[in-house]
């Protein structure tokens, strides 16, 4: 087993039982999370070194147009894509395991978090994970704080207020708040 067919059950929706040689890769590609975000973190970067470290996390190029203000915390880090012209402020948390898709021309506001990892409910299988992506598309604003769960798919064009908690998916074009968030007008009204 190595990452590719970790990346493969994961974006497949697949569960990854505790304790198996795909949980094992896991840990591994963990660690090297761990290192990079650790190198992230340690100092000042000039942005395009930041960009450089955030495409050694992701495992593939970011766009020149990106900018992350650090400190970024991921427990993975190879299942990130990122958009064009994407802002992400500091103290965002990725648990991308099962994939975070940014579109373009999105901000993600201080200390976001992208969870896209469930537990087993059954308290003999609690180590298993259930993965499920969460895509944000283009032109989305994601206040600070903001909570968003498996599963969900952000439309684009939608602002997702400071600290709501996104359990299911959000239209496009609309604004959302509260835990769980709501829908309380569109963008245009």
């Amino acid at each position: 087993m190595d990452l590719n067919d970790l990346l493969d059950a994961l974006d497949a929706g697949r569960t990854i039982a505790g304790g198996s040689p795909l949980h094992a890769v896991m840990h591994v590609t963990s660690q090297d999370a761990l290192r990079i975000t650790a190198e992230l973190n340690s100092g000042y970067h000039e942005p395009k070194r930041v960009r450089e470290l955030l495409s050694q996390l992701t495992g593939r190029a970011v766009d020149d147009s990106v900018t992350l203000f650090p400190p970024l915390r991921s427990d993975f880090g190879k299942n990130i894509r990122l958009g064009t012209r994407v802002f992400i402020n500091s103290g965002c948390s990725f648990q991308d395991q099962g994939g975070v898709t940014i579109g373009d021309d999105c901000l993600i506001g201080h200390n976001v978090v992208f969870a896209t990892l469930n537990h087993d409910i059954d308290p003999a299988r609690r180590g298993d994970l259930h993965p499920a992506p969460i895509v944000v598309g283009s032109n989305v604003w994601i206040g600070a704080n903001a909570t968003l769960l498996p599963g969900v798919t952000i439309g684009d064009d939608a602002v997702v207020a400071a600290a709501a908690v996104v359990t299911k998916d959000v239209p496009a074009g609309t604004i959302v708040v509260g835990s769980p968030a709501r829908v309380i007008r569109t963008v245009r009204d």
